[in-house]
């Protein structure tokens, strides 16, 4: 009897972006953190780690998918390496006040719930992609997260108006961010029941 194609192994490219977006973590905090917040230079080099680390994101994914390299390690480390990174902008932010702890709270509360409810799911042979709602919620997030980090309340002499312009906008983006991870969290839920009662049915 022929035996199936060999799984992938860990070591690979996509996991070791993967990786990489883990040990960036701490350093993207250190970064945000110095001095209090009150770096703009700090700060910029927040926001180069941060940009940096999505964009890795996005190349892995696109690297496991494009090359057959999707392992067990890769589905368990790509979602705790962005969560991981999201939720130190997002408690850094708050540190340094330029975030309501609220925000933070409900926020990191939806991600990780969803995130451990996905693993269990998945354990129990249920698997949902992700909806457009969720890639949008992502996007919305990663976008407003990126401004928050920049330095925008530092701008000084003429500039000082169009970062005052560019926080406002970061804060609507966040409002909608906020509403968003609501939301789909909200729906991942339903329609994991409702997914899972459909496979009890069909057995």
């Amino acid at each position: 009897m022929a035996e199936g194609p060999a799984a992938p192994s860990n070591w690979n490219a996509p996991n070791a972006l993967t990786t990489l977006r883990i040990v960036m973590v701490p350093f993207f905090g250190w970064a945000l953190l110095a001095e209090g917040g009150q770096s703009p230079g700090w700060r910029w080099v927040a926001l180069g780690l941060f940009v940096a680390a999505m964009i890795t994101d996005k190349i892995d994914g696109d690297l496991a998918r494009k090359h057959d390299l999707v392992t067990d390690f890769g589905k368990i480390a790509d979602p705790i390496a962005d969560k991981a990174l999201t939720g130190m902008a997002f408690v850094g932010l708050s540190i340094i006040s330029e975030l309501w702890w609220w925000v933070t709270v409900v926020v990191l509360l939806r991600e990780w719930g969803i995130t451990l409810m996905r693993f269990w799911w998945v354990r129990q042979g249920v698997v949902l992609p992700a909806g457009r709602g969720g890639k949008l919620k992502t996007m919305v997030q990663t976008i407003a997260l990126a401004l928050l980090i920049s330095p925008l309340l530092m701008f000084t002499g003429p500039w000082e108006p169009f970062g005052q312009v560019l926080w406002w906008v970061a804060a609507v983006l966040m409002a909608v961010a906020v509403a968003l991870t609501v939301g789909t969290g909200a729906e991942y839920v339903r329609d994991s029941i409702a997914a899972r009662r459909a496979a009890q049915r069909a057995r």
